[in-house]
């Protein structure tokens, strides 16, 4: 799968964002894990083409069976659908 891009910040254990580059509710949760300063990754599912899209939307529907965006996986154990500033913010710990 194409790689993901990296977002430098303070180490809140591996954060991961499956998104949509057309979502106006994944561009709002980028700016929040941007304006929490926490490092990331990201990728944007619907840039991805054939078996790379499809890997990424594997990936999504183990955490998420409605394959929504965004899709934020913390330390590779819990998950938060859509923007939800007061999970995401519990999930970081901020």
């Amino acid at each position: 799968m194409k790689s993901f891009n990296h977002v430098a910040g303070k180490d809140c254990g591996r954060i991961v964002f499956y998104g949509l580059s057309t979502c106006v509710w994944c561009k709002k949760t980028r700016l929040l894990l941007d304006d929490l300063g926490v490092a990331y990754e990201y990728i944007y599912v619907d840039l991805l083409d054939g078996e790379e899209q499809e890997r990424a939307m594997a990936e999504v529907r183990r955490w998420n069976p409605n394959e929504s965006f965004p899709t934020l996986v913390f330390k590779d154990s819990s998950c938060v659908l859509g923007f939800d500033e007061a999970k995401i913010r519990a999930a970081i710990g901020s």
